[in-house]
């Protein structure tokens, strides 16, 4: 079976391509995309400006945020079935290395392969997508397809907060660095439980849709003293809660001036390939406790759940700027690229 199938081979070198399909692993399901979201890292592989999609070892299919439906399934699938709709991890570990076996992150995987960045795991800008079934998660039948893709989306935002023990209520002050789609999700995931939620992003448009959202404040990081600005908002203290979503060097510094004494903080942005000056004396004198978010464990089931039982409170439609055929992902990129104060989630459809 052929399918029309995108591959990056370099920085603005995405070309589609059709290829036959390998035969079917007794432990893999064959899905037919749905709807398949760009997502910044996305954007920052096209550009050659992140290390994470590694073209450098050869051509890869990008598309880490997306859904489907099954349409064959291995001999040894036996739990879902052809029909059902689904969407998947994005960090693969292997299940076998030593760390795996001493059951670290899917991140700590001596061999790990990351869906949608890498030659040895397909993502899904194609028409067709294979996934084992241990990494492949059903999602409701009546959710669209897109809200599907905000599945894996969201799991970032809610494992910023939640993840490697993290917690959030009603007494603390949360401040998002970073208005975007994960932004939102870890905005979302704050008001749920009652907190003080601000969130600082540059961008009126951001700043103003977070606000419909769930932030209580909306700050604009250039128009003064960030740091104070939180202070005057959470009564002299800071945030107790702070969640770098925007991956941007300035936003990264500023978490330290931000995070008040004791505060927890999760590091979600990607900024791999960089070095970020920061002030992180302030990380000793603060007594801050800091964690990484990348690779979630065992999560979308949970995002799942929680998506379930919060998804008719925000309308997550809206979140869509932009709705485009595959066949038109350079242009989704660019848009998603050059079009910053409009498109928020451009969203790429298949038949």
């Amino acid at each position: 079976m052929k399918a029309k199938i995108a591959f990056m081979y370099g920085p603005h070198d995405l070309r589609i391509e059709e290829k036959e399909l390998p035969a079917l692993k007794p432990n893999q399901l064959l899905i037919k995309v749905g709807a398949c979201g760009i997502c910044q890292s996305d954007v920052e592989c096209y550009e050659g400006h992140s290390a994470e999609g590694r073209y450098d070892i050869g051509p890869f299919t990008p598309g880490h945020e997306w859904s489907g439906q099954i349409v064959e399934a291995g001999k040894d699938v036996t739990d879902l079935k052809v029909g059902d709709k689904v969407t998947g991890d994005c960090v693969i570990p292997c299940g076998y290395c030593a760390n795996c076996k001493e059951g670290k992150m899917p991140s700590a995987c001596l061999n790990m392969r990351e869906l949608g960045f890498m030659p040895n795991s397909p993502g899904a800008m194609g028409e067709y997508l294979i996934l084992e079934r241990d990494f492949t998660h059903k999602f409701p039948s009546d959710w669209s397809y897109f809200m599907g893709t905000w599945i894996e989306n969201f799991s970032v935002g809610y494992w910023g907060i939640w993840g490697n023990g993290g917690y959030v209520d009603a007494s603390d002050d949360v401040v998002i660095i970073g208005g975007g789609p994960i932004g939102i999700s870890a905005t979302i995931t704050a008001d749920v439980s009652g907190a003080n939620v601000i969130v600082v992003d540059p961008l009126q448009s951001r700043r103003d849709r977070a606000m419909k959202y769930g932030a209580d404040i909306a700050l604009d990081p250039t128009k003064g003293d960030i740091g104070q600005m939180v202070r005057d908002v959470t009564d002299g203290r800071g945030a107790s809660v702070v969640v770098e979503c925007s991956g941007n060097d300035i936003g990264i510094a500023s978490v330290f001036d931000i995070a008040g004494h004791s505060a927890r903080v999760g590091f979600v942005g990607h900024s791999i390939g960089r070095k970020v000056p920061a002030e992180l004396g302030k990380v000793i004198w603060s007594n801050l406790r800091i964690v990484g978010s990348g690779g979630t464990k065992n999560f979308l089931e949970r995002t799942i759940r929680f998506l379930s039982r919060i998804k008719d409170r925000y309308d997550f439609d809206a979140l869509n700027s932009h709705y485009l055929p595959f066949e038109q992902v350079h242009k989704g990129l660019e848009i998603a690229s050059k079009e910053k104060q409009t498109a928020f989630k451009v969203m790429l459809t298949y038949e």
